[in-house]
């Protein structure tokens, strides 16, 4: 699971900085290359890696936030001590983060210089990291788990805002990347897939709701001795 949340950051990285497409909208990475940031680079470098960070120590908070929600005593003081430290780095590789993508993907301001209303999501982001330190420390479980929900949903939608409307930028020349444009089918399949979206999110909607009020509340460890 570790590994697992190092790739998908690792994967958002490569969709930040870039892959190298070519004009057919196909593109072959190696793993690695020099390990820097450069046009042709592999799959994983020190842009690749530093996000991958950033989601493992982020939801390492947020699951550690989640299991001190929802148990007591020995189980719960632990999770809540998982989460100072993964809280702690989670702010500090966010910040490199953000220097690092300014770096070298300057053109991810343009959105919202054009369209200031869209700093709403990183003030979002920067909010909920204050408030994953701060009720942290309160020892306010269910405050912290929003807060660390809040900066996931904050900080994605921040990104999403500043690439569109590319989907995948090409690292090679800017013509060549994948957007909400030229990889949009055609109307009649935009509107059916639209209406099975939204039935689709409303089930899971659904679902998740009754799942959630089923496990409410904490989980109650068995007195000593009992068991099967």
């Amino acid at each position: 699971s570790m590994l697992l949340a190092i790739f998908f950051g690792a994967a958002l990285g490569n969709v930040v900085r870039g892959v190298p497409l070519n004009e057919e909208g196909y593109f072959f990475e190696p793993l690695w290359t020099t390990f820097t940031v450069v046009p042709e680079a592999g799959i994983l470098d020190w842009f690749t890696v530093l996000m991958g960070l950033v989601a493992f120590f982020t939801l390492m908070a947020h699951g550690a936030n989640y299991v001190a929600l929802k148990t007591e005593n020995a189980v719960q003081t632990r999770s809540q001590s998982f989460s100072r430290l993964a809280t702690v780095a989670a702010a500090a590789t966010s910040v490199l983060a953000l220097m690092a993508t300014a770096s070298i993907r300057p053109t991810i301001w343009d959105n919202y210089l054009a369209h200031p209303w869209g700093f709403i999501f990183p003030v979002l982001g920067l909010v909920s990291l204050i408030g994953m330190i701060y009720f942290r420390v309160q020892l306010n479980d269910m405050m912290a788990f929003l807060s660390s929900a809040g900066f996931i949903l904050g900080m994605g939608a921040a990104t999403a805002f500043g690439l569109y409307p590319k989907l995948l930028p090409a690292s090679t020349d800017p013509a060549y990347s994948l957007t909400i444009y030229n990889t949009a089918t055609g109307e009649h399949g935009l509107r059916v897939g639209l209406v099975w979206w939204s039935i689709g999110m409303v089930l899971a909607g659904a679902y998740f709701t009754y799942l959630f009020y089923s496990f409410r509340g904490k989980i109650k460890l068995p007195a000593e001795g009992e068991g099967y």
